[in-house]
Formats: structure tokens, sequence, C-alpha cells
């Protein structure tokens, strides 16, 4: 509840300073990379491998976001 503030505004300013389209397209993304972690996520819980789940993600977010993690890293 508290950080509902915090993450308005933090949805506000990530939003200063692109046109409508560039938001369209920045949403878009983001659902995209959401649908590729998903992805990444069952391929896990079906046990196939984090080599393999891995192989899989960098291919779902080819041309998608900055990195081999697809916009997210976390630790281990």
């Amino acid at each position: 509840m508290c950080l509902a503030p915090l993450l308005l505004t933090s949805a506000a300013a990530l939003a200063q300073g692109h046109s409508d389209k560039e938001t369209k397209e920045d949403i878009e993304r983001h659902r995209a990379m959401a649908v590729a972690h998903e992805a990444a996520a069952k391929c896990l819980e079906a046990g196939k491998g984090e080599a393999q789940c891995m192989k899989d993600l960098q291919a779902a977010c080819k041309n998608l976001a900055i990195g081999k993690y697809c916009g997210m890293k976390h630790a281990h």
C-alpha cells in the first residue's frame, strides 16, 4: 500500500519525454518481455534446465531488450 505512490511516481517519470507513439511502443516491449519471462519460468518448471531455458529466453528477446537477460537480471 505504501509503495503505490512511489510506483505511480516512477511510472510517470518513465513516461516523461516520450511521445504517445514511443510510450505505446515501450508498453508493447514490456508486454513482450513479460511473455518471454513467463515462458522462461514455465521452461524451468518443466525441468528443461537453466541452459536451455536461457537459450530460449535469449531467442525470444532478440531485438527486444538489451543484454542477455532480456532486461531483467537477478541474483542466485
